[in-house]
Order: C-alpha cells, then sequence, then structure tokens
C-alpha cells in the first residue's frame, strides 16, 4: 500500500496529507518512493536535474531506479518537496506477470517535468535504464540521453518543425544512438515526412501521459521494442 504522512506548508501552515505515488519497475512491479515521517517538506526555490530524482530499489527484480522526488503543490502556490529517506527496496510485489513487455502505466500530463517523466517511463519500458539528462541541449524542448538512445521531448504549445526533427536526428547520428521524439503538440506536415524519411520515431503525448505513436518507425518500435526499429 502506498505510504502516506502528514505534511505543513511552512508558508501558509495549511495541513495536507501526501501519498507517495508508485511506478512501474521494467519487470512491471510498483514501486514506491520511501517517505521519511519525521523530516520537514522544504520549499522548491531552484531547481537542479539530479535533484529532481530518487533512487528505488524493486522488490522483485532488485533493480535500482529513478523515480520523480516526490512533491506537493499547495494552494497558497506553494510547492513542497517531500523528503525521502535514503534508497531502499520497495515494497514486494505480486508474482510476475505473463511473458513479454508489461503494460505500460502512465502519468497524467499537468506540467512540463510530467511530460519528461512520462517520456522515461516509456524509454525505461523499451529496455533503456539508465535515461538521466542529455548533455546536449536541443533547440526546443528538453533532451533525455541513455545508452545507444536519444531522446527530445517538447512540451510546446506549437508543432514541432522540420529543424527540430532534423537536429534531433544529426545529434543521434554523430553520437551512433538511436532517436526518438515526444511531442504535446503534434508535428508539422513537413516534419512528419521527413522524419518517416530518416527513419525517426515520432510520438504525440496525450494529456493522460500515454505516448502515442505517429508515423512508421514509431508504428514499428511501439510493437516490437527497440529492435523493431531498427
Amino acid at each position: 500500500m502506498p505510504e502516506s504522512v502528514p505534511v505543513r506548508c511552512p508558508a501558509c501552515r495549511r495541513a495536507h496529507r501526501y501519498t507517495a505515488p508508485s511506478y512501474p519497475c521494467a519487470c512491471g512491479a510498483p514501486v514506491t518512493p520511501p517517505l521519511d515521517p519525521d523530516a520537514v517538506p522544504v520549499p522548491v526555490g531552484h531547481r537542479a536535474w539530479r535533484e529532481e530524482w530518487v533512487t528505488v530499489r524493486c522488490g522483485r527484480c532488485g533493480c535500482d531506479g529513478e523515480w520523480p522526488r516526490p512533491e506537493l503543490g499547495c494552494p497558497c502556490g506553494t510547492v513542497l518537496r517531500i523528503p525521502v529517506t535514503g534508497p531502499r527496496t520497495s515494497a514486494p510485489a505480486a508474482p510476475a506477470a505473463p511473458p513479454g513487455r508489461p503494460a505500460f502505466r502512465s502519468v497524467p500530463i499537468r506540467t512540463v517535468r510530467d511530460a519528461v517523466t512520462a517520456a522515461v517511463l516509456y524509454l525505461r519500458r523499451l529496455g533503456h535504464e539508465d535515461i538521466h539528462r542529455a548533455d546536449r541541449h536541443p533547440p526546443a524542448g528538453i533532451g533525455l540521453a541513455g545508452r545507444g538512445v536519444l531522446a527530445q521531448v517538447d512540451p510546446s504549445a506549437r508543432p514541432a518543425t522540420l529543424r527540430d526533427v532534423e537536429c534531433l536526428w544529426l545529434t543521434a547520428m554523430t553520437e551512433s544512438a538511436r532517436c526518438l521524439y515526444f511531442s504535446l503538440a503534434g508535428y508539422a506536415e513537413d516534419a512528419r515526412a521527413r522524419a518517416d524519411a530518416l527513419g525517426v520515431p515520432l510520438f504525440l503525448l496525450d494529456l493522460a501521459g500515454v505516448p502515442q505513436p505517429v508515423n512508421g518507425p514509431a508504428d514499428a518500435l511501439d510493437a516490437l521494442g527497440p529492435d523493431g526499429g531498427a
């Protein structure tokens, strides 16, 4: 059962009850960040990518995963970072699911951070466990990288452009990696045509946080896993 702790906002003194979210491990088991009931929540000021994640060990397969650090938004406008204990094993889950990739478990998209989390979850479902912020900044959105893969998450309200797709492909070529593009607003027609020609999988992130394939390379990758887009 997910952990729950009382939280009091230090800005307005309003009392809350926070329940830790569960995330799907690559094996399909739910993992939950370990909350520290004795620590005091801290308002979020300056954000740093490395501080946005917490390590949790899966109780079923024993793998360590990086998941979003728990946060609570108070109605007064203060965002509180909920303290967690050190990395530990998540509660054991039910027996293993049938063979094959686990079903994708989405997170509703309300913020840019949610969009990035949805992309990370999808990449992990494809077998990329070491996803982190890319060293190179893309011309639009947020870059993610892992061993042999680059991804771009575009949370803007404009469709991704031809230049966006080509820049991602060129960067992936220089690093000998495959690439994927995730967009909230879709793609311009010429961007989709160019992605088809280059073999770049394009995904549309709906507000439920489920990446929807919108071209042939994305359909192949979604259906067959990492080897399907080769």
